[in-house]
């Protein structure tokens, strides 16, 4: 297989949250770049889904709606009511998401006609199988250790792990694995992360 990364991951998270950790890395040389300091615990502001970015498309909406069940303070709200968000029980996602390249938006109609008609489609939760990027995304939350060399992941479900090698490249030969082979870079305060070399049956999320 060859090494050309198939998703192109990008992490984007604001400087000025960073900005304490920035101020304390004396190695770093006058006028250089500032890396903001991603390590900690981060987590989805409701489940699932996914906050808007500051600019330009959102990530990929499930447009099967349901009640919602609590308030911001945990409260549970009446069982009809007209606060609608995703219903985790059917994945119905909107294939028309300028994200999507052609194959992905594919197969994320193919699954959503799918759970539209009430038949579950197969995913790594369901056939107990490791949950690979970016369907680890539908967890709650994860923890970053941030490295010069590396970034590790450290997520919840099942305390599964992901290792993000830094400023290298893929091998010229990737040998398939459920989370394929990460590597990344920083371009300014924008963490970049490449993947490739992902086992086929690793199931995108809808």
């Amino acid at each position: 297989m060859n090494s050309r990364p198939d998703f192109l991951f990008v992490v984007i998270l604001a400087a000025t949250a960073a900005m304490p950790a920035m101020a304390q890395d004396p190695a770093r040389s006058p006028g250089a770049p500032s890396i903001p300091d991603f390590s900690g615990i981060w987590s989805h502001p409701s489940f699932p889904g996914f906050e808007p970015p500051a600019s330009g498309p959102g990530p990929v909406v499930n447009k099967s709606r349901r009640p919602q069940g609590a308030d911001i303070d945990g409260r549970t709200l009446p069982a009809k009511n007209d606060i609608l968000v995703s219903n985790p029980a059917r994945l119905v996602g909107d294939y028309s998401n300028p994200i999507l390249k052609p194959n992905a938006a594919a197969a994320v109609k193919k699954k959503g006609e799918m759970e539209a008609v009430g038949i579950v489609g197969p995913t790594p939760t369901i056939q107990c199988w490791p949950e690979p990027v970016p369907y680890i995304f539908n967890g709650v939350a994860m923890q970053m250790f941030q490295r010069p060399d590396t970034i590790i992941f450290l997520y919840p479900n099942d305390h599964q792990v992901r290792y993000v090698r830094m400023n290298q490249r893929h091998p010229p030969q990737v040998t398939p694995s459920w989370y394929g082979d990460s590597v990344g870079h920083y371009e300014g305060d924008t963490l970049v992360i490449r993947y490739g070399g992902r086992q086929n049956r690793a199931v995108r999320h809808g």
